[in-house]
């Protein structure tokens, strides 16, 4: 076993090209370090709807050089048996975006360098750009794919492969397995040819391009005076957003400086998210100093929006769901038209407000690969602080377009001597109170969450905070609506609890809802301590019911 491991390692080093992972990989073999082999060698990283995201290090079990050019070659090989023109000068175009972690720049070199090997065109973003901007070049250049090279808001060690076809949006089934299968019948690296050139490296014009287009996300003409906080959180999203808001006449947002420039290794957060607890901490500190109307955070790739407002005597980070309701209600209030929609995770409050607006409300499986694909899209958001504000623009979320808007809709209620809060509260008065949690659990042992759905499915609750559960949905069965999915879906009177496996990172997920009516903003407070109280008790039994 162990002497067939080390020749597996063996084989791996002779084809590695990346020096780092090659010292590495030689290290671990001299010292004969079976257990962590067989870690790195125990399979590969799996290529899905999320495209890879992983440990860096040496092995196909972690994000490397020679797992990129895998990749790579499997995207090239089913572009071109999708019918990709290649070989000349009308070849395909792959555009290809990076952040600023360890290696990113590495992986996206080596994966212009397939596609040119491959007789696809390939163009490169100029720079550490957000992610928003790779998507908007997709379908403003007519590529027939992207890649973005990032891990998001995962740790530090992190790194990921996104992968978008020339609509503009990420990738879904089948395209995923069909990728997949020609990734895994790459027989070598020695077979992927790989030109030292021929590929472009863009110039700035992609980027104005993206920020002429922020136009269209504000109203002509609207207030935009609201003084906000920003933090870039390490990442790339500070230049983008800062030219985006002077472009817009919004005053300069003031910086946190200790997260303002890219830094691979996040050293302020112990996650790069601004869900995470402490991750707005700074921002809290200079908000306090500078009395702004609202603090606006990106996560490290720019895609994500976090928004805070001050809540009595400091300051609260608002939830996912309570800004997607609050940019629904703002762009209904400027008339606009389409689909609004949102993954079936986030809130209920965002169907109530397009119902009243006669809007059509669509719910999609988790994720923007799929909010991105709903016909006649206008709106669409997710609760993990994902926003798609101007889909024509671009199909995905975009942290600096949500950022634009909120801000917008802040500005116009400062000048109505109202704020964010007093919004939220005229929403539950009118739709009833929404409110919302999320049961998250960190795991070292994928096992544990495979164990906890069996669970659930074997021994299914019957009520939960002693609301009776008046329907279980298994969704790995799919509904009318929906493809399947691994998920539990649990419809309480008064409530909906969800549960998931998250496919970015080693967590279960369950997320919450309780809806309580409100007869008038006197009874808000005793709603809001009702549903606390509610949510609490439902986490407990949650907890219990799936044994974690």
């Amino acid at each position: 076993m162990h002497d067939e491991l080390i020749a597996q390692a063996q084989a791996w080093l002779t084809e590695d090209p990346d020096p780092d992972t090659r010292a590495e990989l030689a290290r671990l073999i001299d010292a004969q370090d079976h257990a962590e082999l067989a870690a790195r060698f125990s399979g590969t990283l799996q290529f899905g709807t999320a495209g890879l995201r992983g440990e860096l290090g040496a092995g196909p079990m972690r994000m490397n050089r020679s797992v990129v050019i895998r990749a790579a070659a499997g995207l090239a090989a089913y572009l071109r048996k999708q019918g990709t023109p290649h070989g000349d000068d009308t070849a395909g175009l792959v555009v290809i975006g990076y952040d600023a972690r360890h290696k990113s720049h590495d992986f996206a070199l080596d994966t212009a360098a397939v596609m040119v090997g491959a007789g696809l065109r390939a163009a490169i973003l100029p720079r550490p750009l957000p992610t928003p901007v790779l998507a908007f070049a997709i379908r403003h250049l007519g590529a027939v794919a992207g890649v973005e090279v990032t891990a998001s808001h995962n740790p530090p060690r992190d790194n990921g492969y996104k992968v978008y076809l020339g609509d503009g949006s990420q990738i879904v089934p089948p395209a995923d397995a069909e990728i997949a299968a020609e990734i895994a019948a790459v027989p070598s690296l020695t077979t992927v040819r790989r030109p030292t050139e021929g590929w472009d490296t863009l110039d700035d014009s992609v980027l104005d391009a993206y920020l002429a287009r922020t136009d269209a996300v504000l109203a002509k003409g609207s207030p935009r005076t609201a003084r906000t906080v920003y933090t870039a959180m390490h990442g790339v999203g500070k230049d983008v957003l800062l030219a985006a808001f002077a472009r817009a006449g919004f005053p300069e947002p003031v910086l946190v400086a200790e997260q303002a420039d890219p830094d691979p290794e996040f050293p302020t957060v112990a996650f790069p998210n601004p869900e995470e607890p402490g991750a707005m901490d700074l921002a809290f500190d200079k908000a306090r100093e500078t009395a702004p109307d609202l603090i606006i955070a990106n996560d490290p790739d720019a895609d994500r929006c976090a928004v805070a407002v001050q809540d009595g005597t400091d300051w609260r980070m608002l939830r996912g769901d309570e800004v997607g309701a609050l940019l629904a209600a703002h762009l209904v209030r400027r008339g606009v038209t389409g689909a609004f929609a949102e993954s079936i995770v986030s809130s209920s409050l965002l169907g109530r407000i397009a119902g009243k607006a006669g809007l059509p409300h669509v719910e999609t499986l988790t994720g923007f690969k799929w909010i991105a694909r709903v016909e006649g899209l206008r709106y669409g958001y997710e609760e993990a602080l994902g926003y798609c504000v101007d889909p024509d623009g671009v199909r995905d979320k975009d942290g600096i377009t949500a950022a634009l808007l909120i801000t917008e809709l802040a500005s116009q209620l400062k000048e109505e001597g109202r704020s964010l809060l007093d919004l939220l509260d005229d929403l539950a008065v009118e739709h009833g109170l929404h409110a919302t949690d999320q049961l998250s659990v960190r795991v070292q042992d994928l096992s544990l969450i495979a164990a906890a759905m069996r669970r659930l499915r074997e021994q299914p609750p019957t009520e939960l905070a002693g609301l009776p559960i008046t329907r279980t949905d298994d969704l790995t069965q799919g509904t009318d609506t929906l493809p399947p999915t691994d998920g539990l879906r649990y419809t309480l009177d008064g409530a909906r609890v969800i549960v998931r496996p998250s496919g970015t990172e080693p967590k279960l997920k369950c997320y919450l809802e309780v809806v309580i009516p409100v007869a008038s903003h006197a009874d808000l407070p005793a709603a809001r301590a009702k549903a606390t109280d509610l949510l609490e008790s439902i986490k407990r039994d949650l907890s219990t019911a799936a044994g974690i």
